[in-house]
């Protein structure tokens, strides 16, 4: 691919930004604006809302950006890895309509995947989806879903074949959450969030045009969406952000924010927060003792390894190379992390890492930590599962034992509860 150079993009955008960068538009009009340029997404195809970019020049137009304190396109949520999997496998209407939405943010999305019975085995969902006509109706409960309860759109993964085996008999379709046939309903968790959400369908209703790939394919279509998701290639999560500037574009920017990200605000807690375990060791006078140390440099030296996989991920998508092993390598050493700074939090702060409130240690941030942290063990494929692809797909081990892969997917045992 023959690409401009460095100094002549960055000479592009500056000028391009000169020209039309103007806070006091509005979040939605000035982000169309960056739709239509492509400055937006440049690392997208040119025909589509792209200019086509490495991510090498990619990187070049987001240092403008944050230069002239410019915001980007909206980026936060699973929107992103919507945007991902609509590049690869939608078809040219699904689009045209929709990812000019998701750039926008006029549109949030979720992701229904996961099942009540049907985690970590994906494949074995049993929420259906029968063609009547130009509609797909669909029955089933989907669980752990972030943001369904403020979505407009859900990418969902059910099944439309029983008479094939599991993975063959599922499609991929973009449910519209705002109607009669979807329910949302919030749940609780130990931490005292709730940003998950149980979702029931009962007559759901999507368009036939609605179907992402073709039909029993959709396991391929979801592994482009997990692929993305557990290497965070929607690395422009940060892109563009100028939330202490003036004008009305900021002011709107803000507000998106604290809607779209309210879910999230746990999450540095879910990966352990080792940059308060020193604080917390030193405030609790434990800094010198010496298990606790150990537990400390354990948890820094994990972290520090953590940082090293990722920046080999980045490296990779620098060099344009689809996502790789990095991806359950991180997700793997994520789960590690948490634990190690969730030990050497409590061994700092004693007894009192069971507190709660503004007298606790870190404001009831430790208290937070403990409670969060197994779930980055189990969102987004389980530390089991982890170590299953690492070793079937990067070490080349042989694959488990399965009795459920040949066969019809209706004589597959199963819980009852998901029948």
């Amino acid at each position: 691919m023959n690409e401009p150079a460095a100094e002549q993009v960055r000479e592009e955008v500056r000028a391009w930004l000169a020209e039309h960068w103007d806070p006091d538009l509005s979040l939605t009009e000035w982000r169309r604006r960056l739709v239509s340029s492509g400055w937006g997404c440049p690392t997208w195809p040119a025909e589509w809302f792209g200019k086509g970019f490495s991510e090498a020049l990619g990187e070049v137009v987001q240092a403008e950006f944050r230069r002239a304190g410019a915001v980007g396109v909206a980026s936060s949520g699973v929107r992103m890895l919507a945007a991902a999997t609509l590049l690869e496998h939608g078809s040219e209407a699904q689009k045209a309509a929709l990812l000019p939405r998701i750039l926008t943010g006029e549109d949030t999305w979720c992701q229904l995947f996961s099942e009540p019975g049907s985690g970590s085995d994906l494949a074995g969902l049993t929420t259906r989806a029968q063609l009547d006509g130009d509609t797909w109706i669909v029955n089933g409960q989907k669980v752990w879903t972030t943001s369904a309860h403020h979505a407009q759109y859900g990418m969902l993964l059910a099944r439309t074949d029983w008479d094939v085996p599991k993975h063959r008999g599922l499609s991929f379709f973009v449910l519209e959450i705002e109607q009669p046939g979807v329910e949302v309903r919030p749940l609780r968790q130990m931490n005292g969030h709730a940003s998950f959400n149980e979702v029931f369908m009962t007559d759901a209703r999507v368009p036939r045009d609605m179907l992402v790939g073709k039909q029993g394919g959709g396991w391929q279509v979801a592994l482009t969406t997990l692929a993305h998701e557990r290497r965070q290639a929607d690395g422009m999560r940060n892109w563009g952000r100028a939330e202490r500037g003036e004008g009305r574009v900021y002011r709107e920017l803000r507000e998106e924010q604290a809607r779209v990200m309210e879910p999230y605000k746990w999450y540095p807690q879910r990966a352990g927060r080792v940059d308060l375990i020193l604080p917390v060791a030193r405030t609790s006078g434990r800094l010198a003792d010496p298990v606790v140390r150990q537990e400390i440099g354990r948890a820094l030296m994990l972290e520090r390894a953590s940082q090293w996989t990722a920046r080999r991920a980045r490296a990779a998508r620098e060099l344009g190379q689809p996502p790789g092993p990095e991806g359950s390598l991180g997700k793997l050493a994520a789960s590690v992390v948490a634990r190690a700074a969730a030990r050497a939090h409590a061994a700092a702060a004693g007894p009192d890492a069971l507190l709660a409130g503004p007298d606790a240690p870190a404001e009831g941030m430790v208290a937070e930590v403990l409670l969060s942290v197994p779930a980055i063990s189990i969102a987004g494929g389980t530390d089991q599962i982890q170590r299953n692809i690492i070793a079937e797909r990067v070490l080349g081990l042989p694959k488990e034992p399965r009795d459920d892969v040949d066969v019809p997917f209706r004589d597959v045992r199963r819980n009852p509860s998901s029948v």
